[in-house]
C-alpha cells in the first residue's frame, strides 16, 4: 500500500469511530458551483464508504454551467481533511456531517468547471517557486428582522461600531454564531458590530489558501442557519440598504517560503520586501481585470461608491484606507496586504486564485506598485488623482466583465470553461438588471416629464 494509500485509511477509520461515536446519520457531500453557491448530495449512513472513497456520483447538468445533459455523470471525490459535524440537529433530530469535495469526470481527470480545483492549480503555481500563500478574510454580513417567515430590510438593532447591549441586539446571535465556528473548529479572532445598525463581522484566523476558501464557504453556511434557528435573516448581500455602508470581505494576503515571511525585510524601506512590493503591483495592474469575480453582482457596485469607506481607486498606502490596498502596521511574521475590494458575495474559491495569480504575475514580472499614497485620496480632486496616476475600479457589473474579457491573465486563471459560463451568467444578470423599470425612476421622471 502507497504512503497515500495508507494515509486515505487513516483518515477514513478516523472518520468512522467520529461517526459512529456521535451517531451521524447522514453524510453532506458539499461542493460549490462557479457562482459560489453551495451545492451537495446527501448519503445516509449505510452509503458512508461509498462517499469516503469517492465512489458517489451526481448528475452534473442539473448544476448552471456544469456540462451538458449528455455528459452529465460526474464523481464527487471528498477532502476527508474537511470532515466536520455539524453542531446543531436538522429538523427531525438526526446528526448531520459534511465532507468538501472536489469534480472529477467518470474517467478520473478533474473536472475544468470545479472551482476548488481551480484554486488548486493555482496553489500548484506558487508551490512551484517554493511559496506558499496563506489569506485571512473580515466578512461582514447583516442581520434582518423576518416577517411570517419572508426576510425583510428592518435591522434588530440601531448600533454601530463596536456598540454593546442593549444598542447592539445581535450580541447574543453572534455568541452562537462563534461557538458554532469554534465547534467546526475554527479559530475565531473578534466578534463586533459593525458601522451600519444590523451590520456585524467575525474575523477567523488567517490560513493557508484553500483552507481559507473552505473557510468562508462554511462561514457564511453557518451565520445563515444560525440567523435562521434565531428568526433572522443573514445576508451576505453587498449593499442591502440605500444610503448606509454596505458589506466588504477585506482579504489579508501574504506569502511564506521555508517558513519565513517573504512580504517583511528589516532593512527595505517600509520593511517591506521586494516580494512583497512587487506583489502590490500584480494586484493593482489586474485589479480591474479581477474585479468581476472578487464583486460578481449588479449589487455590488452599490457598494463601491466613494463616501461609504469601499474602495474605488487603484493605489496602495501602508498608512491609510483609502486606496485599494493596504499594508497593516504589523511586520515580522505578521507582515501582509490588506486588499479592501473584495465582498462576500464572491466565488472565495475564484476570488482568491485569480488575486494570487496576479500577485505571482507581479513577482515574475517585477512589477513596480509606484510610491504609496498616504493622502486621503477621496478629498482629492479629479486632476490630483490624474497627476499620481491613481485610476479607478469598474463603476458597474458590465465594466468589470469588459475589463475581465480583456485581461488574458486572469482569463487563463479560470481556464476556458468556468470563463465562458462565469461571463454569460453575469451578461445574462446584467441586462436583466437593465431591462427593470426601478422604484427610483418612477419618483424621479413619472411626474417630471
Amino acid at each position: 500500500m502507497t504512503p497515500d494509500a495508507t494515509a486515505h485509511e487513516a483518515q477514513k477509520a478516523e472518520i468512522r469511530e467520529t461517526v459512529d461515536r456521535l451517531g451521524v446519520k447522514f453524510l453532506r457531500l458539499q461542493f460549490t458551483d462557479i457562482l459560489g453557491t453551495i451545492k451537495n448530495v446527501e448519503v445516509p449512513d449505510k452509503q458512508f464508504d461509498e462517499a469516503l472513497d469517492g465512489k458517489i456520483m451526481f448528475d452534473g447538468s442539473s448544476i448552471e454551467g456544469f456540462v451538458r445533459i449528455e455528459e452529465s455523470d460526474m464523481h464527487l471525490r471528498p477532502d476527508l481533511r474537511t470532515f466536520q459535524v455539524f453542531p446543531w440537529e436538522n429538523s427531525s433530530g438526526e446528526t448531520v456531517a459534511r465532507l468538501i469535495c472536489d469534480i472529477y469526470m467518470p474517467d478520473g481527470k478533474p473536472f475544468d468547471g470545479c472551482p476548488r480545483m481551480m484554486l488548486r492549480r493555482v496553489i500548484d503555481m506558487a508551490s512551484k517557486r517554493g511559496f506558499d500563500m496563506n489569506a485571512g478574510p473580515e466578512a461582514e454580513f447583516f442581520l434582518f428582522q423576518t416577517r411570517d417567515g419572508n426576510p425583510t430590510t428592518e435591522t434588530h438593532d440601531t448600533g454601530g461600531y463596536f456598540d454593546l447591549t442593549p444598542v447592539d441586539l445581535g450580541e447574543d446571535v453572534r455568541r452562537q454564531i462563534v461557538l458554532a465556528l469554534e465547534a467546526m473548529d475554527f479559530h475565531v479572532e473578534a466578534a463586533h458590530h459593525e458601522v451600519a445598525a444590523g451590520q456585524h463581522e467575525i474575523d477567523f484566523r488567517y490560513d493557508d489558501v484553500l483552507t481559507t476558501a473552505d473557510s468562508i464557504s462554511t462561514f457564511r453556511f453557518v451565520v445563515k442557519n444560525i440567523a435562521m434557528q434565531n428568526g433572522l435573516h443573514a445576508t451576505f448581500m453587498p449593499k442591502p440598504i440605500h444610503g448606509i455602508n454596505g458589506s466588504g470581505m477585506h482579504t489579508h494576503q501574504s506569502i511564506f517560503t521555508n517558513g519565513n515571511n517573504a512580504f517583511y525585510d528589516e532593512t527595505a524601506e517600509w520593511q517591506l520586501s521586494k516580494t512583497c512590493l512587487h506583489y502590490i503591483g500584480g494586484l493593482l495592474r489586474h485589479a480591474k481585470g479581477f474585479c468581476a469575480i472578487t464583486n460578481p453582482l449588479v449589487n455590488s457596485y452599490k457598494r463601491m461608491v466613494p463616501g461609504y469607506e469601499a474602495p474605488t481607486n487603484i493605489a496602495w498606502s501602508e498608512k491609510n484606507r483609502s486606496p485599494l490596498i493596504r499594508v497593516p502596521a504589523s511586520r515580522g511574521v505578521g507582515t501582509r496586504v490588506e486588499l479592501r475590494m473584495p465582498d462576500p458575495s464572491c466565488n472565495p474559491y475564484l476570488a482568491l486564485a485569480v488575486m494570487l495569480r496576479a500577485g505571482l504575475e507581479g513577482i515574475d514580472s517585477e512589477i513596480d506598485p509606484g510610491p504609496p499614497v498616504n493622502k486621503n485620496i477621496y478629498t482629492m480632486s479629479h486632476r490630483e488623482r490624474r497627476s499620481l496616476k491613481i485610476d479607478e475600479l469598474p463603476g458597474d457589473l458590465n465594466a468589470a466583465l469588459d475589463a475581465l474579457e480583456k485581461d488574458d491573465l486572469v482569463r487563463d486563471t479560470l481556464g476556458k470553461h468556468i470563463f465562458t459560463h462565469f461571463v454569460a451568467a453575469k451578461r445574462e444578470e446584467w441586462h436583466d438588471y437593465i431591462k427593470q423599470v426601478t422604484p427610483w425612476e418612477m419618483q424621479r421622471y413619472l411626474t417630471a416629464y
